[in-house]
């Protein structure tokens, strides 16, 4: 991945070379805050295709933030709702449980009346 990002680099380079060389108009540009006299045709081509590109890479990250907050909030709305369910499925099965227990108690109470009677206690 290395090697092939620096022979893009370098081919990129060389285009822009190429273009520099290649488009030798000098011409008046406007900068709305200054005024370039005489400005290569082929270095204006390269300073706005540098601005696009990093104005290209500027937006695309804040766009690939708003995505990836989305894709992680997604995530942790299933997260809750799973933890949510399993709540309520320990809450069902230790209300299950003591109901059982409560049942085996009075059916225990039921089964020995009289030592309840005999018995002070």
């Amino acid at each position: 991945m290395r090697y092939v990002l620096v022979v893009l680099l370098i081919v990129l380079f060389g285009y822009s070379l190429f273009l520099v060389l290649q488009n030798g108009t000098e011409l008046s540009v406007d900068l709305l805050f200054t005024q370039v006299p005489a400005m290569r045709l082929g270095l204006l081509l390269l300073l706005t295709l540098a601005l696009g590109v990093v104005l290209g890479l500027l937006i695309g990250v804040q766009v690939f933030r708003v995505f990836q907050n989305n894709w992680e909030i997604k995530r942790l709305r299933k997260d809750i709702e799973r933890l949510r369910k399993e709540q309520i499925q320990a809450a069902q099965l230790a209300a299950a449980e003591a109901a059982a227990h409560t049942r085996h108690e009075k059916t225990v109470l039921d089964v020995h009346p009289d030592e309840q009677k005999s018995n002070p206690l």
